[in-house]
């Protein structure tokens, strides 16, 4: 029997797909199946942001990174946030 993976999103990640169009809202739901898919999608980071794992894909013709984390013992996967790579690694760092 397979264990389901849970999906878990920050307060700050739900308040941000709340300002979503639909159509960027759309490519962020396409990015987020492609992750539960295959959770080692994303790029490992080091040092302070070990734990993070991010990935890049466009969002209405726009480069947009994902940060989520993946604990694979317990099958769960953390959405922390996403975002134009202006300042999105210190803003991660903010979140952790």
């Amino acid at each position: 029997m397979t264990q389901s993976l849970s999906v878990v999103q920050t307060k700050s990640f739900k308040k941000a797909v709340k300002k979503l169009h639909s159509n960027q809202k759309a490519d962020l739901d396409v990015a987020i199946r492609q992750i539960i898919e295959k959770p080692d999608i994303g790029t490992q980071k080091v040092g302070e942001l070990a734990s993070v794992r991010v990935y890049k894909f466009k969002m209405v013709k726009q480069l947009t990174l994902l940060a989520y984390q993946f604990d694979d013992g317990r099958l769960i996967l953390t959405l922390l946030m996403f975002g134009t790579h202006e300042n999105f690694y210190r803003d991660i760092k903010l979140i952790l």
